[in-house]
This record gives structure tokens, sequence and C-alpha cells, in this order.
């Protein structure tokens, strides 16, 4: 998008792969994805979590205090990154037909301690399993997009690869293909996005009324 002065702003794409292995099937997809966006001139960065000490949130509420979270992990330097890009794509391995411990604590303490305003960032999810549960861990992902005004990025069919291993992935030649159209519609909404935001501004923030169901 052309900004003053002649200058054209990269947009960014933040990847986190939740898979504890790094060059796996979850991988595999989201390395597919990042080919389209060099293509296109999207930069992207990809953040392997699948292997690192993330602890759960313990609901301690530092995060409203401090604007992160009070453990100084991986989620508080992701959240510097994810605040500057301009979509996400969180990819997972099915774990009892949901994203594994690991990334769920992560995503649960990214989303839930970063203060900045999350409105019209890009989010996508992508699934990985050898055979089934892709759907539910795909609705799981798109629960964090969903809630934090967030448009989501589609293909034309769901954003998943099967297969045990990256050899089993780049055989699922549609799942592949899922990835490609995936990645380019993501860009298109980005800039869609960004020409709206330079037009018309952001939505207006409507104040929340928020009520706890006691009485």
């Amino acid at each position: 998008m052309p900004l003053s002065g002649g200058m054209e702003r990269v947009m960014k794409v933040l990847l986190v792969n939740g898979s504890p292995h790094p060059a796996g099937s979850t991988f595999t997809a989201l390395n597919e994805m990042t080919k389209i966006f060099t293509e296109n001139g999207i930069e992207s960065e990809t953040i392997h979590v699948g292997k690192m000490d993330i602890r759960g949130c313990i609901a301690c509420g530092s995060c409203r205090k401090n604007g992160k979270c009070i453990f100084d992990d991986a989620v508080n330097n992701t959240a510097e990154i994810f605040k500057e890009c301009d979509g996400i794509v969180v990819g997972s391995p099915v774990y009892y037909a949901s994203a594994n411990a690991t990334l769920s604590a992560f995503l649960d303490r990214l989303f839930y301690s970063t203060p900045f305003d999350k409105t019209m960032k890009v989010g996508a999810a992508v699934v990985s399993a050898r055979r089934g549960g892709l759907s539910a861990t795909f609705d799981q992902l798109n629960k964090y997009f969903a809630i934090s005004g967030m448009p989501i990025a589609s293909s034309y069919y769901w954003n998943s690869i099967h297969g045990n291993n990256a050899d089993e992935a780049v055989q699922d030649k549609e799942g592949l293909c899922v990835m490609r159209s995936l990645a380019a519609n993501m860009i298109f909404l980005m800039k869609s996005i960004s020409l709206g935001k330079e037009k018309y501004g952001l939505p207006e923030r409507i104040p929340a009324e928020k009520t706890n169901f006691i009485r």
C-alpha cells in the first residue's frame, strides 16, 4: 500500500508452529504458505513453540496491570512481533481432536495478556493429522481470532493437511493446494483491509457491556 512520501509499507505475517516436530507435517503446511507470501512480497516469520516450556495461564490478572504476562517467556517475546504483523497463522497437529497442550497454553496467554487492539488483523488456522480430529482442532483455533475482532482467512476447503510426518504430508497434493489458496486469500484480505483502513479507518469501537451470569 503506498504511503506518504512514496514509501510502501511491507506487510508481515507471523506463523506459529505448535508442533514439537519443527520440520514435520505442520511445518510442511506452513512452509507451503510461506512460499506464496514470499512470491507476493509479504514478509513472514515462523516461531516454533512445540518444544518450549510454556505453562498455562493462572488467571492472576497481572497482565491487566503490566501490559504483559507475568511469565516472561516466549509469549511476551512473540507479543511484540504479533503487534506489528498484519496477520497471523497458527498451525497445530491434532492431539485428541484438539490442539496440543503447549500451543493451547501459548495462545491462551498470548491473546489474553496482550493489550493492543487486534481488530482487523487477519487470522488463519492450519491443522495436520494422520487421520482424524482435524475439524475440531480447526474450530478451536479459530475461536482465538473470532473473539478478537479478527477476520478469519479461509481456503476452498478446510485448512488441513494429512500425514503422520513430512514425507507423508508432501503426498497430500490437495492439502498443499489448500495451503497455497489460503495464503493467496490471506494476502488479498490483508491488502483489502489496509486500503479500507486508509479510506474509512477502523470500525467505531462500541463500549462493551459485560455481565456475569449470576443473580
